[in-house]
């Protein structure tokens, strides 16, 4: 490698390197943009506001995790969805679109159709607790948006979700 070769590969490890630990900037910087997500979120409100989309995200809680190759919710996933359930139910100038994402193994095509049965069951799981389906979508990203990336355990596991991102918009 000549020595512009180096540098200009010097160059690209480190801009790969600060993406990567930029969460922000893999979200595309909105809250509620689902760490990559549709980037449709709103980035309201302070987390000591219960009616704000960022207590949502903090305190509630915008994200449930499966298990490998797994779109079935555990108990904890639950939990979490029954307080956006009630959030929602509550909040109603609000709907939400639910990303479906898998971790980085597998093909293309199996990972979309994974995030897809994940997001379609927090959605039913949603409406399972009476929030109206006509302000659910979802959408799968499949393994394209991870928040973590590296090949291991530990970043497959947080990259293995559903995210549910607010927008406020009519319910019709």
């Amino acid at each position: 490698m000549t020595g512009a070769g180096r540098i200009v590969a010097l160059v690209m490890v480190g801009l790969l390197a600060t993406a990567c630990t930029d969460k922000d900037a893999l979200r595309g910087g909105d809250y509620g943009s689902g760490a990559g997500g549709a980037g449709a979120g709103v980035g309201s409100g302070s987390a000591a506001d219960p009616k704000s989309p960022v207590y949502f995200q903090q305190a509630i809680g915008d994200r449930v995790f499966f298990a490998v190759d797994q779109s079935t919710l555990s108990d904890s996933a639950r939990q979490t969805l029954d307080a956006q359930a009630k959030w929602l139910t509550t909040n109603t100038d609000f709907v939400a679109t639910i990303e479906g994402h898998a971790d980085e193994q597998g093909t293309r095509e199996y990972n979309v159709a994974l995030g897809e049965r994940r997001a379609n069951n927090v959605r039913e799981y949603l409406m399972s607790r009476g929030v109206a389906g006509s302000r659910l979508k979802t959408v799968s990203y499949g393994k394209e948006r991870p928040v973590e990336i590296c090949s291991d355990e530990a970043c497959y596991s947080k990259n293995r979700r559903a995210v549910t991102v607010l927008t406020i918009g009519l319910t019709g």
